[in-house]
């Protein structure tokens, strides 16, 4: 019988070998990662069910801190201004953030000018940022108080809402659209010329140019950049504070600003109680995100 032609061979020999080497690089990442985040969650979980008042002394209560927290009007209400700060701020980054990278200018020297001009706010250390507004924002010494005396800008606007909110917007706007500006640009890239020379062929508008040729490709960037954006804005803590520390009356009395009182007072089981609940408030949203993820990716590939 003529030999017939062996297929399994020939798909054994297409079939690689598993190489299980890579995991080498990632076991030590893993292993930091435990530890600086692992081991702090499960601590902060244990005490999230005592009553603490020294670490050598505690009682078992249960869920006890949980139900409080969860039935507190104040928590509540912390929940609304922290996800109404996270909305606003999203709603002004994303498509400021959109604008700024489209107008980058194409020039190789102008990209890197414009780059490391956008890039400027996301050097300064978190811990200054609040310290830099109050100072510029200072009536007698500050340029944008000198400024806003003369636009009818009160001396006294910490004792103001309205003027607070404008402040902390403002400076997030200021700190974290940058990222936004950065993370657009490079999607931008990665469109080939050839699809800018089919729509110019076509006759298609600026506007038709960004519908069907930009935006599909800033998708999966955007999605990532409102998650990464709404996780820091929706915790903010350390710009916020020190504006007016959650004043006035409350006002900007965020989720953050709330634990750090809890924190401040020495409170450790209500406060890792309320830890693990914003914990796993974001974990839920991270999940949300991720399967949109997973939906836009099966799309591109469909």
């Amino acid at each position: 019988m003529p030999n017939q032609p062996d297929y399994g061979g020939a798909k054994r020999l297409r079939m690689k070998p598993t190489d299980n080497s890579g995991w080498v690089f990632v076991l030590p990442a893993m292993a930091v990662l435990g530890l600086i985040g692992l081991i702090p969650l499960i601590t902060v979980v244990n005490y999230s069910f005592f009553e603490i008042f020294i670490l050598s002394s505690r009682f078992w209560v249960g869920l006890e801190w949980y139900g409080e927290l969860v039935g507190s009007a104040r928590f509540w209400q912390s929940f609304a201004r922290s996800s109404l700060f996270s909305m606003i701020v999203l709603l002004i980054q994303i498509p400021l953030g959109i604008a700024l990278a489209l107008c980058i200018p194409r020039g190789r020297l102008w990209i890197g000018l414009s780059l490391v001009v956008v890039a400027l706010p996301l050097l300064v250390p978190w811990n200054m940022i609040p310290t830099l507004w109050l100072s510029l924002l200072n009536p007698e010494t500050g340029l944008l108080g000198r400024l806003g005396s003369v636009l009818g800008w009160p001396a006294d606007w910490k004792a103001s809402a309205f003027h607070t909110w404008a402040v902390i917007v403002v400076m997030d706007v200021w700190h974290w659209t940058s990222l936004v500006v950065i993370l657009c640009y490079s999607a931008l890239t990665t469109i080939p010329a050839a699809y800018y020379q089919a729509a110019a062929i076509d006759g298609a508008s600026p506007w038709d140019v960004f519908r069907f040729i930009q935006l599909p490709r800033l998708q999966n960037v955007l999605l990532m950049a409102v998650l990464l954006r709404f996780m820091d804005s929706f915790m903010i803590y350390t710009e916020a504070f020190p504006i007016n520390a959650g004043g006035p009356a409350e006002a900007t009395l965020f989720l953050a600003v709330d634990l750090g009182e809890e924190i401040k007072a020495f409170n450790y089981g209500p406060s890792a109680a309320r830890s693990v609940l914003y914990f796993l408030i974001i974990l839920m949203v991270a999940w949300l995100f991720t399967k949109a993820q997973g939906k836009l990716d099966d799309r591109d590939a469909a």
